[in-house]
């Protein structure tokens, strides 16, 4: 039990030091290019915390396990978007959304989450094609993010963190990556061994621990970015991340060997990823700005779906 709580520790240390270079690097990297800080938290930082997703549904891809894929994929989404968007709007909502890279990354997420459902609740499954549809949709979505990044200006004040070179900036971004990977694992894993010796049900772990394990590089980057002051990192990073877990976390397992969806998955999951996502995106494109109302609503709302997954 002492070697779990010190592993414990070491975990939430781990992604604290790695969340917080994280965000000055990324926001370093946005005014070296001289795009918005959104555009790196929807493409550099939100690859970085989801590769967590897209290894575990690769791996069981190929273990023959795709099923859990979808699950990982939308639960994710969920918690991303109702628990980290909400929690950190509630506590210090984006008062100046940057609007032209949040519009279009929007309009193509929920566009592409509208056709999953339909598809998914027609056919109770995501198959090979619609995978392979998926990893083309990501390569469309990689090109419009390099195409439309020098069209959207970016902050050109100039900081010390700056002055470091492009390519050691992005060196210290992937290893804060790394760090909050091992550390988020630590954490999660000596978690659930600590809640079992306690005499946690698993049912709590599951809907507690492993939930909020596999998004909480998305909560500390959200949480850091707040408290430096750059919220256009953070709710760039949920945008961006979201996308990355419908079109690889998915797309991936999928393409490789089709993915099963339960009855749970089509009626519950999926749309409520649309919903919370619909939340949050709309009201704040046509306001330009995000409101502690729906901080309030979407926190509600996980809490609501973890006391129903509970019963």
């Amino acid at each position: 039990m002492v070697k779990a709580v010190l592993l414990f520790i070491v975990g939430l240390i781990l992604i604290c030091a790695g969340g917080d270079r994280l965000v000055d690097a990324a926001v370093a990297i946005a005014k070296k290019l001289k795009i918005p800080q959104m555009v790196v938290g929807a493409t550099i930082v939100s690859l970085g915390t989801t590769l967590p997703e897209i290894l575990v549904s690769t791996t069981a891809a190929f273990n023959g396990s795709a099923a859990i894929a979808a699950g990982n994929a939308f639960g994710s989404i969920i918690c991303n978007t109702a628990l980290v968007a909400g929690l950190t709007q509630l506590i210090k909502p984006t008062a100046k959304v940057e609007a032209a890279p949040l519009k279009w990354r929007s309009i193509f997420f929920l566009a592409v989450l509208l056709g999953m459902n339909v598809f998914g609740f027609i056919t109770g499954a995501i198959n090979r094609p619609a995978g392979v549809v998926l990893l083309l949709l990501f390569c469309l979505y990689a090109y419009l993010n390099i195409k439309k990044s020098s069209s959207e200006g970016g902050d050109e004040e100039e900081s010390e963190e700056q002055d470091k070179p492009l390519v050691l900036q992005l060196l210290i971004l992937a290893v804060c990556a790394a760090l909050l990977y091992v550390g988020a694992n630590l954490l999660v894993n000596n978690g659930i061994y600590i809640a079992s010796a306690l005499g946690v049900p698993e049912r709590v772990i599951a809907v507690t621990f492993i939930a909020l394990g596999t998004s909480l590089p998305e909560l500390v980057t959200s949480v850091v970015s707040l408290i430096k002051g750059y919220g256009n990192v953070g709710f760039g990073n949920i945008i961006g991340a979201n996308t990355l877990n419908m079109l690889l976390v998915i797309g991936i397992p999928a393409a490789v060997a089709g993915i099963p969806l339960e009855t749970s998955t089509t009626t519950v999951d999926m749309p409520l990823s649309l919903l919370v996502m619909a939340i949050l995106i709309l009201p704040t494109i046509i306001r330009k700005k995000v409101s502690r109302i729906q901080g309030v609503l979407l926190l509600a709302i996980y809490v609501t779906y973890c006391v129903a997954s509970f019963m």
